[in-house]
Parts: C-alpha cells; sequence; structure tokens
C-alpha cells in the first residue's frame, strides 16, 4: 500500500486510467470479432460496413494510447485487406 499522498493519487489515477484502457481495448476487440465474424460469413456486404465503423475505434484507441499506433495501423491494414480480399 502507498505511504505517500502524492503516491496515494498516483494509485488513484492508474486505477482509472487501467479501467479506461480496458473499456476501450474491449470495445476495440469486440468491433474486431464481428468484423471477422462477417468475413467468415463470405458477406462483402456486412464486411465492408463492420470495417467502416471497425477502423475509427481502432484509431481511436491508439490515439487514447492504450494501444501503440503502429500496431493500430497493422491492424487496419490487415483488416482491410481481407475484405478486399473478399471482393477479388
Amino acid at each position: 500500500m502507498a505511504n505517500h499522498k502524492s503516491a496515494e493519487k498516483r494509485n488513484r489515477q492508474a486505477q482509472v486510467r487501467r479501467l479506461r484502457n480496458r473499456m476501450n481495448k474491449s470495445k476495440m476487440k469486440t468491433v474486431v470479432r464481428t468484423l471477422n465474424e462477417a468475413i467468415e460469413a463470405g458477406s462483402a456486404d456486412e464486411a465492408k460496413e463492420a470495417l467502416k465503423v471497425a477502423v475509427p475505434v481502432i484509431a481511436k484507441t491508439a490515439s487514447k494510447g492504450t494501444i501503440h499506433r503502429k500496431t493500430a495501423s497493422r491492424k487496419i491494414s490487415r483488416l482491410t485487406k481481407r475484405v478486399n480480399s473478399l471482393e477479388a
């Protein structure tokens, strides 16, 4: 347990950040899961719509610092590639 006032505040801040990060990451995972289900179903239209929803959520998660920006870029790139391969 923290012994100093500043350490107690840091502990409170860390808990708030942890919950916020968990919420953001959970939302991102849910959106990506929805997109993956649409891709596996082979539905190009549903996959495109899910991708339109997923890209901003992933980008926002990165902008908040929950995930690294290059990780977000890589996820977006790979998902877009998979959706585009459905059309071909």
